[in-house]
């Protein structure tokens, strides 16, 4: 996205996970999806993260884009890139995927940004998971499970965020 779009939003939200080539990219479709269908994406702006810079400028795991195509997210243009320091003050929300990915995000923060910091998890409606979990070493299984998470959180998360932005 262009940096005159992500400065006109209204609100933006920063996914992140550890590599930026499975969770977060997967959520940053998924809400991206979300967005569109309810006519938001003038308003909101989000993008994609991880923690380590160990893909930049990859595209997704292949297996995390074979699932999400399968339920309509195309995640093919989305590209790796590690949290910068500009992201704390840029974003409003900077949703991470699990514990690891939290303190490692609040070690970097400085102190009046720490309030952005919120896990996914907090945003499902009726599941009952603390973290959205790692699917790269696990089978197909995994990514099944990782969309079914981030579908429901981004139902919540709309949900705030509309509420938030009185749309």
């Amino acid at each position: 996205m262009k940096k005159s779009q992500m400065n006109e939003a209204e609100y933006k939200i920063l996914f992140v996970c550890m590599g930026n080539i499975c969770r977060s990219p997967t959520a940053e479709a998924v809400f991206y999806k979300r967005l569109a269908e309810r006519y938001l994406l003038q308003k909101i702006k989000i993008d994609s993260a991880g923690t380590h810079n160990f893909h930049p400028g990859s595209p997704p795991d292949e297996r995390s884009q074979k699932h999400a195509l399968k339920r309509g997210y195309d995640l093919s243009k989305l590209r790796a890139r590690a949290v910068v320091d500009q992201d704390f003050e840029e974003f409003d929300l900077l949703l991470t995927m699990d514990w690891d990915n939290r303190a490692l995000l609040e070690e970097r923060c400085p102190a009046m940004h720490l309030h952005k910091i919120r896990g996914l998890t907090e945003f499902l409606q009726t599941s009952q998971a603390q973290v959205i979990p790692d699917p790269y070493y696990g089978g197909v299984q995994g990514f099944e499970h990782v969309l079914d998470l981030i579908e429901e959180a981004s139902e919540g998360l709309v949900k705030f965020v509309a509420q938030k932005l009185n749309v």
